[in-house]
């Protein structure tokens, strides 16, 4: 059994910042726990735009705090993302957060991730392992 608080995380190397400075990521669950998932709270600041492509990993999000307008680009929808919303990103859609007011959110990512993951010029996690144990 594992028990931890995002609090626990705080300046650890599971809490994450981007280099392109849009966010923050406390990734409380990553590859290395080996149960088939990561999961993370992640906070896009206000006022911000950020483009992604998971093509490699299918993302849940729910909206716990804030809002946001998402831009799926396959289809040009776009939806108004409020505390208590889902979005799934089942098809690796690509999409752009523009972040209204600061959005936190949980995000669980099949299949985990490392931790070590930023996004690329495209928008895209690198598919990142853990060594096998032996």
């Amino acid at each position: 059994m594992i028990v931890r608080s995002f609090k626990d995380i705080e300046g650890t190397d599971r809490h994450v910042r981007s280099a392109s400075g849009t966010w923050e990521s406390k990734r409380i669950v990553l590859a290395r726990e080996r149960v088939g998932f990561s999961l993370h709270e992640t906070i896009l600041y206000a006022g911000t735009e950020t483009s992604m492509w998971y093509a490699n990993h299918i993302e849940a999000v729910v909206c716990v705090e804030g809002e946001a307008e998402l831009t799926d680009h396959e289809t040009g929808t776009t939806y108004t993302v409020t505390p208590g919303t889902m979005y799934l990103l089942d098809g690796h859609e690509r999409h752009t957060l523009k972040v209204k007011e600061d959005f936190r959110c949980i995000c669980v990512f099949n299949p985990p991730v490392t931790g070590r993951e930023d996004h690329d010029e495209n928008g895209v996690y690198p598919l990142l392992t853990e060594p096998e144990e032996v």
